[in-house]
């Protein structure tokens, strides 16, 4: 029996082990074991979404069992204080772990460089006990200072100072200043008192990316009234400060540190050679060179590729990369077949700025593209439902897809808020599409004979005091003189085929026949001018809600005339059955349906704005929040 050990449910240790639980799936005479000291793998790339309450607590949370349910993976909880390398030994409080095979990817933790009180003073963004106790401690904030009339004392309990402009900086407090804008309405803070701040030892922010995207990147957090501030000195860190030598410095009530990380505080204890912060230093096949029954994951590698001179970076693409090949190793030593090397072939880094822009630098090794807002944030999405996909499958995707584009509140997605779930507006968009495509249909085919005869008219029933029999026989000898046979025919077999009109009650047709005699009808059964004009108004009318609804413009509006159309053309006993869906299908359209897809997305909003600028509307609240 050949009993393979994974340290750490990490990214690193979760692609190991479901890539050793494949290959190993028929082998009965091996055991994989993974030991974590949480209960669920934690999506370290997306605490910054829950620290400023964009997205839900457990959406960057995956149980590990619910991950292996079903694989040859045995998950143990326990916290993994000693390995006996001799031995071949993991030691706990508790138990201990007899390993053939060990594969070491227990992560990193911040690094603190040795600065004064940043260890017991800063807030870190490295678990998800970090995430969850940031977003209570800055919402805290945010209601003292509601309380708090002094303004210096208010100023700092309102300032927030993230130290580390990497990526893990720059993301969070680009979330935090769209939570800032959450709370400030919630608390009624006027925004210009909170103060954002991004402070780096480094020359610029991101320097791992190309200048293009910094400036980019920097250009955006300048807009969401965030602070950079570069080549920081910075000498301490007080329960209300960061000093900054030479006398300066940076009050806040809330400083969060992520300026650098360095190995678990286990792996920093080990008897292995060691490199840059606490890493272990590998071969080629990813094994310690201390050992070769020892494998090394994630961000603990220390490894330089053939040709580079730097080591492999402390990303998720590293341990993606880095987990089927040690799986192969293993499993190519316990069978005799040769292993591989580490031939790591990165494509690319992504930061989000806030929920809505981010930047990329994406490709294939040799050749990397730019990109920025949109493209940038669909290439970050779409990557991380591909790992999810693989870790997880569908069900993860899914509940991704929900807390990032279908449940988001204040539109803080990178589509805004036209998924937004909260109503079906999302799957009315084809019928909006549908009924808008009729109405344009009906009044297009309407418009050139209203065009060409406007005295011909045919959306008003014809008056019951006309001859209708002479009619009839009038308009039968100028069909004969001017259609074919054939034509002649194809109409005699349209009029026996006509749809019944849908009944109405008989005092809705007397008040209708009134309103007509009034207005449309002349003394010798004819039509007056306002007959002409209304059939002309209804032509265009249909035209003109075909194209609002189809692009969303005040659809409500257009919507609810649908149905009033509907109901005028039933009045007058001219209504098929098609008009009752006509009707239906409005209503359902009423309630917002432009808000997907549609110009009512940016129009209302800005309407709205204006309209609470008028002093009377103001006065007595004519408005909607």
């Amino acid at each position: 029996m050949k009993k393979i050990v994974v340290l750490g449910g990490g990214y690193g240790g979760v692609v190991t082990s479901k890539h050793l639980a494949k290959l190993f799936k028929k082998d009965k005479d091996v055991e994989i074991q993974l030991i974590d000291r949480n209960p669920y793998h934690t999506l370290l790339t997306e605490l910054h979404e829950v620290a400023a309450n964009r997205a839900p607590e457990d959406s960057v949370k995956i149980e590990l069992k619910k991950i292996f349910a079903g694989q040859k993976v045995d998950v143990v909880l326990d916290s993994i204080d000693h390995i006996d390398f001799t031995a071949k030994e993991l030691r706990s409080e508790q138990s201990t772990y007899k390993y053939d095979y060990l594969v070491i990817g227990t992560g990193c933790k911040p690094t603190f460089f040795g600065i004064p009180g940043a260890e017991e003073h800063a807030l870190t963004l490295w678990s998800y006990e970090d995430a969850v106790r940031l977003k209570e401690q800055v919402r805290g904030k945010f209601s003292e200072a509601a309380k708090v009339r002094n303004p210096a004392k208010r100023r700092k309990m309102l300032s927030f100072v993230v130290v580390g402009a990497g990526f893990t900086g720059v993301e969070l407090v680009g979330e935090l200043a769209e939570f800032r804008d959450e709370l400030c309405k919630e608390f009624f803070i006027d925004p210009s008192e909170v103060r954002l701040v991004v402070a780096d030892m480094a020359p610029k922010i991101l320097p791992i990316l190309p200048d293009k995207l910094i400036g980019k990147a920097a250009k955006r957090l300048h807009k969401m009234n965030v602070e950079i501030i570069t080549s920081a000195k910075i000498t301490g860190v007080t329960p209300t400060s960061v000093q900054l030598g030479e006398g300066q410095e940076l009050e806040a009530d809330t400083i969060v540190w992520t300026a650098g990380v360095e190995g678990s505080e286990l792996v920093g204890k080990l008897d292995v050679k060691q490199e840059g912060r606490k890493r272990i230093v590998t071969n080629d096949k990813l094994q310690s060179i201390d050992h070769d029954d020892v494998y090394v994951v994630g961000d603990n590698i220390f490894f330089i590729p053939e040709g580079e001179t730097r080591p492999v970076p402390q990303m998720v693409e590293n341990a993606e990369q880095a987990g089927p090949l040690i799986a192969h190793n293993i499993h190519a030593d316990i069978h005799g077949k040769p292993k591989k090397s580490y031939k790591p072939g990165f494509h690319g880094t992504m930061v989000c700025i806030g929920s809505r822009y981010g930047v990329a630098n994406v490709g294939l090794p040799n050749k990397m593209f730019m990109l920025s807002g949109f493209l940038a944030m669909f290439s970050k999405h779409l990557i991380n439902m591909y790992y999810l996909f693989t870790v997880a499958g569908f069900a993860k995707v899914w509940t991704y897809m929900m807390h990032e584009f279908f449940h988001v509140n204040n539109r803080r997605s990178f589509v805004g808020g036209h998924f937004a779930k909260r109503s079906p507006n999302f799957w009315l968009l084809p019928l909006r599409i549908f009924v808008g495509y009729k109405w344009l249909e009906e009044g297009l085919d309407k418009l050139p004979k209203v065009w060409k005869n406007p005295s011909n008219i045919f959306l008003i029933p014809a008056s019951p005091n006309a001859d209708v029999v002479s009619a009839a026989s009038e308009a039968a000898g100028e069909v004969a003189k001017t259609v074919d046979a054939q034509a002649a025919a194809s109409a005699v077999e349209s009029a026996s085929t006509a749809v019944t009109a849908l009944p109405v009650p008989g005092f809705i047709k007397s008040i209708v026949g009134w309103f007509m005699d009034v207005f449309f009808y002349t003394s010798d059964g004819g039509y007056t001018a306002l007959a002409t004009v209304f059939q002309f108004f209804m032509v265009f009318a249909e035209i003109a809600l075909g194209v609002m609804i189809i692009v969303g413009l005040f659809t409500a509006v257009a919507s609810a005339a649908t149905v009033a159309l509907g109901v005028m053309i039933w009045s007058s006993s001219m209504a098929s059955s098609e008009m009752l869906w006509y009707m239906t299908a409005g209503v359902a359209l009423i309630g917002g349906s432009g808000s997907t897809f549609g110009l009512d997305y940016y129009v209302l909003p800005w309407l709205k704005k204006q309209w609470k600028r008028i002093p009377l509307v103001r006065r007595w609240y004519l408005y909607t929040e």
